[in-house]
């Protein structure tokens, strides 16, 4: 859909829409009110490398995210819309996808989207419910040292009946190192610092963020962002009234910078970590396979300079087990609280991440590494222990999801995913809908169980049998023996997709993103 430019008439017919949209989620979802509580637990950059996926090929401390997946089912072949945060979030609690909304970056303002200015998101179709909808730490985009432009609040606020730290402020301040110095207002911020992760000072002449950066933190009286929200979450499981609870939680960790305490450097000796095997990732890759993640290749030329592979490594996997601590604290929040027993469980990271292979880091390509993400779900009497299953499924599909499992009944707006639903009683249920990640107009990867196919807006195509090359190092689209194979996926690409929504244009000059 095409950003148009909106009449006074427009608008007034958009405001009457959104008022009856409101007042068809009030009855499309009256009974939810009487249905059982959810609690809603985002991650953020989080990938594969955790003891029930097993991406990671050494020993990995994960004992909360595998405990999770024990009492519910988790989907191994789980990918995102978008492998970025803003778009994959926006997608996610609209149920719409980028290539409807055009919302494809961190700049987009997702609200601005046409097709999304009367959406009704996941938390305010609940609080219309009657739950009390409330959430804290990254749910929307938002940024830990960084609070206008490219990290700005893309809350809704209108959406909870309450936020911590604050509706307009979703994510408290962190802990950086000491050196670290805020700049700006209350309302616009940025935290700057000397790069803790120095190396021994090579490669100068390449570019790479200071926030591209490790290390463990001294101990201080003062928390961690991740830790304060968890606090926050667990005073709201024993402290609230409400009968019925939407209870929203986003873990910043892993994202970047990868500061935590020592003991969690500690669980991972740099002589047992593993990176990625060095190959020429090139090999079969059409030109505009090569330009994904170019950005990036430049901070793989200055960690690999530098010799510092296996502590970035080290520093993904401490925040990882961070991540996993906190996780840890609200399952047992949960447990000793009343709702033990009557709430629904989702877990869910926004994209997936790269560390090195195809020689380049973060998300912002279609390969396996920067769509696959975490996704468990736990339902008392819907769900059964240690389920695990292995269809392609989409972060769009938690919303439908999560209404059929507590409402039954559909919100206004069309929802592009697919209810998980009956995957959830049985996962073996058969499943033909694949996933679709959209990476800028013209860019789209379709993932089935077994394969992934990529075109590119240029028409460059690759095609990978993760039955027998999960690590997509041989592209196949040029062989005529997978002819038919391409065309049936190809028919998932987006015929006409959105193009891209405009963004903010206030980053700072001196900034590299």
């Amino acid at each position: 859909m095409r950003p148009t430019t909106i009449s006074r008439r427009g608008l007034l017919f958009g405001m009457s829409a959104m008022a009856a949209m409101r007042r068809l989620a009030a009855q499309a979802a009256k009974s939810a009110a009487k249905g059982p509580n959810v609690l809603f637990l985002a991650f953020d950059d989080l990938n594969d490398w955790i003891g029930c996926l097993g991406g990671y090929p050494g020993r990995v401390h994960t004992p909360n995210f595998d405990r999770l997946a024990s009492r519910g089912v988790v989907f191994t072949n789980a990918h995102c819309s978008a492998p970025v945060c803003n778009a994959s979030r926006a997608s996610l609690l609209t149920g719409v996808h980028p290539a409807t909304s055009g919302v494809y970056d961190n700049s987009a303002k997702w609200r601005e989207a046409p097709a999304l200015r009367n959406a009704v998101t996941l938390p305010a179709y609940f609080r219309t419910a009657g739950y009390r909808t409330v959430g804290g730490g990254k749910i929307f985009h938002a940024l830990s040292w960084l609070n206008y432009s490219y990290g700005a609040s893309e809350n809704d606020p209108d959406a909870w009946d309450d936020y911590f730290p604050s509706k307009q402020q979703p994510m408290p301040f962190d802990r950086f190192p000491a050196t670290a110095r805020k700049l700006g207002t209350d309302s616009q911020w940025i935290f700057d610092w000397p790069r803790a992760a120095a190396g021994k000072g090579e490669r100068p002449d390449i570019k790479v963020p200071y926030y591209m950066d490790w290390g463990p933190l001294p101990p201080s009286l003062d928390k961690y962002a991740d830790e304060q929200v968890v606090d926050w979450a667990v005073g709201e499981l024993h402290n609230t009234t409400a009968n019925r609870l939407f209870l929203g939680v986003g873990i910043f960790k892993p994202h970047i910078p990868w500061f935590v305490p020592q003991q969690y450097f500690d669980l991972y000796p740099l002589d047992e970590v593993a990176t990625p095997p060095v190959r020429n990732w090139r090999e079969g890759l059409p030109p505009a396979a090569q330009a994904m993640g170019e950005e990036r290749r430049r901070w793989h030329q200055w960690i690999v300079a530098n010799g510092e592979w296996k502590r970035a490594a080290q520093g993904y996997l401490a925040a990882i087990s961070f991540a996993d601590a906190q996780l840890g604290r609200l399952l047992d929040a949960l447990d000793a609280s009343r709702f033990a027993k009557d709430t629904v469980i989702v877990l869910w990271g926004d994209n997936g991440f790269q560390l090195g292979e195809r020689e380049t880091w973060e998300k912002f390509t279609l390969w396996e590494e920067s769509t696959r993400i975490p996704l468990m779900f736990v339902a008392l009497g819907v769900t059964k222990p240690a389920g695990r299953c292995s269809h392609a499924v989409s972060l769009l599909d938690i919303y439908p999801t999560l209404v059929e499992l507590v409402a039954g009944t559909p919100p206004p707006q069309k929802l592009e995913g697919t209810s998980l639903v009956p995957l959830l009683r049985n996962p073996n249920a058969p499943r033909t809908v694949p996933v679709v990640t959209s990476f800028e107009p013209g860019n789209h990867s379709v993932r089935a169980e077994r394969y992934r196919y990529t075109r590119y807006r240029d028409g460059d195509e690759e095609l990978y049998d993760h039955e027998t090359d999960p690590h997509e190092y041989h592209n196949l689209a040029g062989d005529p023996k997978y002819r038919a194979i391409k065309a049936e996926l190809a028919k998932w690409v987006p015929k006409e997709p959105a193009k891209t929504l405009p963004g903010r244009r206030d980053r700072p000059a001196q900034w590299w993103w």
